[in-house]
């Protein structure tokens, strides 16, 4: 593992404990208003771009290839997500927050109002209860990968991860419909999104260093060809 990825890896695992650090004052006065304008000007930007095509497909070919582990011991709960990132806002939040338009949170930092494009599918959501954060490497597909072996706080860095192309707000519908599934089973429906699927889900596997298999790699391979198209 080269010193890089330690360093990638590090830096999704301070985001996860930033908490401490941007966390406002206690308000003066207990009349603050109902709806409020919580934000992090750290952690407020859109989602991180993955790396372009060519730099993807390097970094499929360095992936191990191995057959899944088993799903032995598996629970979501060995990955914490959701992790507080500041004052009241926690990850899930802070992507409605960074992704979606016209954004307004309450004073617990939940997204009241605003409006959301799903990548996936191509919808136009317009209450947060029709939206998901989903995990673009399934939390289920880590734990396969290799991530039955990692320690509680990578995992968390991994199920929080704001600074890698893994979180991504998008339908309800859409992130249901993949479940846990990996890129031979499931792809997204709107085929123009392959491109920037693929490569978000083979860097994040880079990133973390997490095994492939074969029939994941071909799938992936295939969606990078949409790249040139």
């Amino acid at each position: 593992m080269t010193q890089d990825h330690f360093s990638r890896v590090g830096a999704a695992i301070a985001l996860v404990g930033l908490s401490a650090v941007l966390a406002p004052a206690a308000p003066a006065s207990a009349t603050a208003p109902a709806v409020t304008a919580q934000s992090s000007p750290a952690l407020r930007r859109a989602l991180p771009e993955p790396p372009p095509a060519d730099v993807a497909r390097g970094e499929l070919g360095d992936l191990n290839v191995e057959a899944p582990h088993a799903m032995t011991g598996y629970t979501r709960a060995k990955f914490p997500h959701w992790a507080m990132q500041y004052g009241q806002c926690d990850t899930r939040e802070v992507v409605l927050q960074r992704e979606g338009k016209n954004v307004v949170q309450d004073d617990k930092c939940r997204a009241v109002s605003g409006t959301w494009y799903s990548e996936y599918d191509g919808k136009t959501l317009t209450a947060s209860g029709q939206v998901d954060v989903d995990h673009m490497v399934p939390l289920a597909g880590g734990w396969r990968a290799d991530a039955d072996l990692w320690d509680t706080a990578k995992r968390k860095a991994f199920a929080n991860d704001l600074v890698h192309s893994q979180l991504i707000a998008v339908s309800a519908a859409s992130n249901r419909s993949k479940g846990d599934q990996t890129p031979d089973l499931w792809k997204p429906p709107l085929k123009s999104y392959w491109c920037a699927y693929s490569r978000a889900w083979i860097d994040v596997k880079h990133v973390y260093q997490r095994n492939v298999t074969e029939a994941d790699k071909t799938a992936l391979d295939e969606m990078l060809d949409t790249c040139d198209s």
